[in-house]
């Protein structure tokens, strides 16, 4: 351990303690990609979460999120509590992130939506591989309400990916679906069929020590569909990867994540009686003993300095606990 390390954990002792005051950092990537790509904004470069895991494994300490979560509902949490989380089910997930967190002896919560394993594609993804790969300097996207959209530089398609995408976001499944294969065929870009993991590289995981958890099926922002639909992405999800892994499943990950926008109090409940112990969303925060296990807030680590990555997470769990303190009062 370094010097500089050693100090790190004598001070987070203080501003980020354990038992009943404790607080649960929990980290959500997406991608971890072989080197850094401007366009996808959810990628964070293989030797940046190299660098991240190293220090996680010096530092602080990394709990599986389940039993984080029964720690922390319990008062037991230790000292610089943290859990690993990724969405979705990237292949690289399984090639580049779990050979990483294996050698420093750390693991993950891996949530992933069934219904995307096996050749399917992230609606986002097909949009960003659609602009990306485009041999025209523009598209013509009036039929999508965006009018013609240029394409004649990078920072111009990054831009072109964020409006498609904030356009279509809303969308039932089945419609963002058609849309983002009508966009592919007018930009003339077959869509990749290897983006997500194999249900083979999910047994992977599970044999590799880590955990993985819901998502529903097709990754649809819950609050856009019917709950009669909702339902069966979350229990089909659910039932889906317990015979792909033959292990029970007891962490989900709300798709989207953020509450009262994407998921509302009932989604929580359907969550709650297929049989969750714990959800995960995206709200910004930390997790504490007063925390709704069905609600668990997270945080996204931006950072591409290790050292800021480690200042901006024991930060985090003292601000974050601070405030519900200020709050409570």
């Amino acid at each position: 351990m370094t010097l500089e390390h050693a100090l790190v954990r004598g001070v987070g002792a203080a501003i980020a303690p354990g038992g009943e005051r404790g607080r649960l950092s929990v980290l959500m990537y997406h991608r971890v990609l072989e080197r850094h790509d401007p366009l996808h904004d959810f990628g964070t470069p293989a030797a940046t979460f190299d660098a991240q895991m190293a220090a996680l494994a010096e530092v602080f300490n990394v709990l599986p999120l389940a039993e984080a979560v029964e720690r922390m509902r319990s008062g037991r949490l230790p000292a610089r509590a943290v859990a690993i989380t990724f969405d979705d089910g990237y292949r690289d997930n399984a090639e580049l992130a779990c050979p990483i967190l294996r050698r420093h002896g750390l693991s993950a919560t891996f949530f992933v939506s069934s219904g995307l394993l096996d050749g399917g594609i992230m609606f986002h993804d097909a949009v960003s591989e659609a602009m990306q790969r485009c041999a025209a300097d523009s598209i013509d996207l009036a039929w999508l309400g965006l009018g013609v959209l240029p394409l004649s530089s990078a920072p111009l398609r990054s831009a072109a990916i964020g409006k498609v995408a904030a356009r279509i976001k809303p969308l039932v499944s089945s419609e963002r679906c058609e849309v983002t294969r009508r966009i592919a065929e007018q930009a003339g870009v077959p869509l990749p069929t290897d983006l997500m993991m194999s249900s083979e590289q999910v047994r992977g995981l599970v044999a590799a020590g880590m955990d993985v958890g819901g998502h529903t099926r097709d990754h649809p922002i819950l609050t856009s569909i019917g709950d009669d639909e909702a339902r069966e992405q979350i229990v089909g999800n659910k039932r889906d990867l317990e015979a792909l892994t033959g292990r029970p499943l007891r962490l989900f990950a709300y798709p989207n994540g953020k509450p009262g926008k994407d998921y509302a109090p009932r989604h929580a409940a359907m969550v709650r009686d297929c049989g969750y112990e714990a959800a995960v969303t995206t709200a910004f925060g930390s997790g504490g003993i007063e925390t709704d296990p069905m609600q668990i807030p997270r945080l996204a680590p931006w950072e591409m300095s290790t050292r800021g990555f480690v200042l901006r997470l024991l930060a985090h769990g003292w601000r974050t606990r601070d405030l519900q303190t200020l709050a409570a009062a």
